[in-house]
């Protein structure tokens, strides 16, 4: 495996790879969650990509850049064990954002909501990097996470207008024995806030069940998980949100497919999930997989594949 810390060194190494490459993301202090992404790509290409970036264009003034978790060597190594191929570790982020930049990618309406709202220049950032590492790794296929949701839509619509020809895939939310998802910021809670944190994806469980009885009014299936939610009195709800898997839009009555999304804060820890009624289905497609050595719930286990039109799968 090689690494490369420029972007010049990185374009030499990408060149000799075999297609179709598959890309992952990431901003580091990686856990099983992106491992399994990597696995999803491995699947799929002869060839697999990862970055490691703390890009700082999607961190807010008051949020947490300068204490995100960072471990080059620890996800080095284990990346290597899942035998990526190359690994694009800029030393800095002057290698996306040298002196003077002002150009940036802004996606419209789809950003306003949920995640939007309370960080109106996260998705700006997010869309702006991603742009910018399309077009340095040049990648087949890319792999995201469906735990970040809102984000997965943005980079579906970022594909589709500006005409990237990339295979987007979706992988499911990987979660912890007692359903937590796995996220870098779960090293900041407190074995306290760790106790109570898994109620969120009771919430979640909650509202598929409510589902599953016939429940289809959004805000019943609102507040009774913010009933569930306020058992644990240290976790602060920011939004409970069923909205359109499409344009993010809350609904009033469920019909169709639904995205059942929340975040939260427990102390300084911010958190978000999700899932997709009716359960069993994927955020932008329906195929059921069933992902290998994994402690992944199996009910939550969606693989989510959406291609370029006139595209279809190798």
């Amino acid at each position: 495996m090689n690494v490369a810390r420029t972007i010049s060194a990185f374009r030499r190494l990408r060149a000799k790879l075999p297609k179709p490459v598959g890309f992952v993301p990431t901003m580091g202090y990686l856990h099983e969650g992106h491992l399994s992404l990597v696995r999803r790509a491995r699947a799929s290409c002869p060839s697999v990509v990862a970055s490691i970036f703390v890009n700082p264009s999607q961190f807010a003034p008051t949020e947490d850049l300068a204490a995100y978790p960072r471990d080059l060597e620890r996800d080095v190594a284990l990346l290597e064990k899942e035998n990526v191929d190359l690994v694009l570790a800029p030393q800095d982020s002057h290698a996306f954002y040298p002196a003077g930049y002002c150009t940036w990618v802004d996606i419209e309406d789809l950003t306003s909501r949920l995640e939007g709202a309370s960080r109106p220049t996260h998705f700006r950032g997010v869309a702006t990097i991603v742009a910018k590492l399309f077009n340095v790794v040049d990648p087949d296929v890319v792999v995201f996470g469906q735990k970040d949701a809102q984000q997965a839509l943005v980079i579906q619509r970022l594909i589709a207008d500006l005409n990237f020809n990339i295979q987007l895939v979706l992988g499911p939310t990987i979660r912890e024995s007692d359903g937590l998802a796995m996220s870098s910021r779960n090293s900041y809670l407190s074995p306290s806030e760790r106790e109570a944190a898994p109620i969120l994806y009771r919430s979640l469980q909650l509202a598929e069940h409510l589902y599953e009885d016939g429940v289809r009014d959004a805000q019943a299936i609102r507040q009774q998980m913010l009933d569930l939610i306020a058992s644990k009195p240290e976790i602060k709800p920011e939004y409970i949100s069923v909205a359109n898997t499409e344009n993010l839009m809350e609904v009033e009555a469920i019909e169709g497919k639904a995205l059942v999304s929340l975040a939260a804060r427990l102390g300084k820890t911010r958190l978000i999930d999700n899932c997709v009624l009716p359960p069993g289905h994927g955020l932008l497609g329906q195929l059921p997989y069933e992902p290998e050595g994994q402690s992944v719930r199996a009910e939550q286990a969606i693989d989510d594949t959406v291609l370029p039109p006139g595209e279809s799968l190798p």
